[in-house]
Parts: C-alpha cells; structure tokens; sequence
C-alpha cells in the first residue's frame, strides 16, 4: 500500500500505531516527505504525543508517508511514494496525511497520528472511508511536531472505529473524559454549504437513519474563512519552508506553491486575523442553539488520480474542512457508505471548543446507528 516510509517497532504490545513523517520519533530522521530533507539529522527524543503513546504500553510500527511539507491535500508524491487508497485505487488517498489513512484504512495499524492544518486529518479519512479526529486547537500538544510555528496545525487520531479514536484521545489530549450523547433532547445543526447531491443525499439520510433532530442553519462567513484559512497557512508555511525552495529538491507542485505562498501580503493575513474572529463567533453563535454541527467532511467524492492536476477539482477538497482550522473548533470525520456500499464519504462533525469529548460520543453514536465500517471496493 506504500503507506510507510520505513516500518519500525518501537514499544511493546498494546495497539499497533503509525505516526505521520512530520512527528519526531527518537533516533529517527524527520524528512515530512521532502527530498530537501532527506539527509536530516535523526530526532533527538520523541514529540510529546509519541512519548504519550508509548507510555500508554502502545507500540510504532511505522512512520508514513504524506503530501510533501504538509503543504497539498492529494497525498501524491512523487519523490516518497503516494499511499494507494484502499476503498479505491484510482482515487486519490488525500492529504495531507496520506500514509496514516492508508495505514488505518488498509489494517497495517489500529491507530495512525496525523496533523491537520487545512483539513489534512479529515480530508484523507473522508478519502479512504476511516474516522478521523482534528482537536480543538492547542488542546492536544505539538512538541516535536512539524513545522514548530502554527495558529492552525492540530495532532490528531485516525481508526478504523471510533472507540479507538476515543481511546487515542485519552492518551494524547490531557483532561478528555469520554461522554455519551443524551437520549433526549439532542440539538443538530446542519450547515447549509454547496456540495455534491450525491453526497449530500447520502449524508442527509445518514442522520435520518440514526435519528438526530436537525434544523438547517446558514453557513455565516464560510468562503471568507476557507480564504482567510489559506492566506494564514501560506504565510506560516513560507516562514517554516521557504528556505527549502532554493534547494531545488522540493516537487514541482508544493514548490509552486510555495513560491505563491511568499507573496501573501501582511495585509492580507490582518485581514484574514479579522475574518479568524468573526467566524469563530458566528461558529460560537451558531453553537449556542446546537449541541453539534454537521456537515461533509468533503464536497465531493474523492478525485480520480487522474484528475489531480486539476487545480479546481483538488482546491475544492478542503472547502468543508479549512474554516475550522481558522476557528480552531473539533471537527471529526465519520465515514458513511453510499447507497450501493461501493464507496465511503465523510460526515464532518464539529463541537464546541474543548468539547472534542462530546463530538467523539456523537461519532460514536452515528457509527453504532450505522453499523460503519469502511469499503474496500475497487470503485474508479
């Protein structure tokens, strides 16, 4: 499945875990899938999340494969290999945490660890029909995680299930307390954004299936949040890796995108700080009369490998998922079958701030109703 670059055995017993390529392991290079990184000294000691891990009696089998620097949410790359999406060979297996959704998806590993910066957590779960967690910013720790500077990128779990993401949590997120959803009185918001009638059908009658009471609420500020989302993340990523472009090593497409990314203005990205917190409130707002909001994890279904040089199809991959990195809410990817069962897409869930506990116990609730499990058809 070329979900890792190397396999290792770190720990003993316990679940089998994979870590994303931009999370240091102790005694092992961190190259975030860049040939410009490729001669990087081994890491020192472990990121925070692996020591955690491994104090838990889990135990490494492997470091994964990703979009390169993080910086692309198709998950192809050329120089360290793209990870084959198991529900669907010739689709793209999203990134930019590519490898740890194979790794999940393809049952080389209980639990992979991620980051999401723009979606790069439930964009590749969406892709490859597994569950997905992005944190509630800051909440769990990034030490040891790459690039050091962010106000956007979160560590977080993918599984096959979503006890396992639950119990991931209860490692990784200091004070997560698991929850179950009320009985009664449940409040669900659906956001109204464009998407795929396919899609939206399947999603729509999802939460008819598990029973949610729902209202339809507007999607306040959305495409000036995916926006704002994109001119922050291009400044921090210029500021983390524009070094590199004068390597010549860096792929053709995230060295592109880089190079656009060193002419975000400050202009810009004050403007996009403005539009951080006008749509975090109106998320806050929005919040205050739901216990969740849903919505897809993806517009689409995800692109053809052969599709991936288009830059509308590709852009459109994150549309869903960027503004909550923007507003720093949880957000978590649960897969839902289509009708004929061929194929998985993502239902995107999003909790309070700090309330990651309660998003898991909806997710856990939607998978119980669904009887989830992920798709391994060769559906092109």
């Amino acid at each position: 499945m070329n979900a890792f670059v190397n396999t290792l055995e770190v720990g003993k017993g316990g679940l089998r875990v994979a870590i994303k390529d931009s999370i240091d392991i102790a005694g092992q290079p961190t190259k975030a899938g860049s040939r410009a990184l490729e001669d990087a000294a081994p890491a020192r000691k472990h990121a925070a999340v692996v020591e955690a891990i491994l104090a838990a009696g889990w135990h490494i089998v492997g470091k994964t494969t990703m979009h390169e620097l993080a910086f692309g949410v198709t998950g192809i790359n050329n120089w360290a290999g793209t990870a084959v999406n198991p529900q669907a060979p010739l689709r793209v297996p999203g990134g930019s945490s590519s490898g740890s959704a194979v790794a999940v998806a393809a049952g080389l590993a209980d639990v992979a660890l991620g980051t999401d910066t723009g979606g790069s957590v439930r964009v590749p779960a969406a892709c490859c029909g597994v569950f997905g967690l992005k944190p509630t910013f800051a909440r769990v720790s990034r030490a040891g995680v790459y690039p050091a500077h962010t106000t956007l990128d979160c560590v977080g779990p993918f599984a096959a299930n979503m006890a396992n993401i639950t119990a991931t949590m209860q490692i990784i997120c200091p004070g997560f307390v698991a929850e179950q959803v009320a009985e009664h009185d449940v409040r669900v918001g659906w956001l109204d954004v464009a998407c795929d009638p396919l899609v939206k059908a399947t999603l729509r009658g999802a939460l008819d299936t598990v029973g949610w009471q729902r209202r339809t609420l507007a999607a306040e500020y959305f495409n000036e949040a995916f926006s704002a989302g994109v001119a922050i993340i291009n400044q921090e990523t210029w500021a983390a890796f524009g070094h590199l472009t004068r390597s010549g090593l860096i792929g053709a497409d995230v060295q592109a995108r880089l190079l656009n990314a060193s002419k975000t203005t400050d202009a810009e990205v004050a403007d996009a700080e403005g539009m951080r917190h006008q749509f975090s409130q109106a998320i806050d707002s929005a919040l205050q009369s739901a216990d969740v909001l849903v919505l897809p994890s993806m517009p689409c279904l995800p692109p053809l490998l052969s599709e991936a040089g288009s830059s509308q199809m590709v852009g459109s991959m994150t549309a869903l998922a960027r503004p909550f990195n923007l507003s720093g809410h949880p957000a978590l990817s649960v897969p839902v079958k289509l009708a004929d069962g061929s194929l998985s897409v993502g239902l995107q869930i999003v909790g309070r701030k700090g309330a990651d506990a309660q998003v898991c116990a909806f997710g856990a609730q939607l998978e119980r109703a669904l009887n989830t499990q992920p798709a391994y058809n060769n559906l092109v």
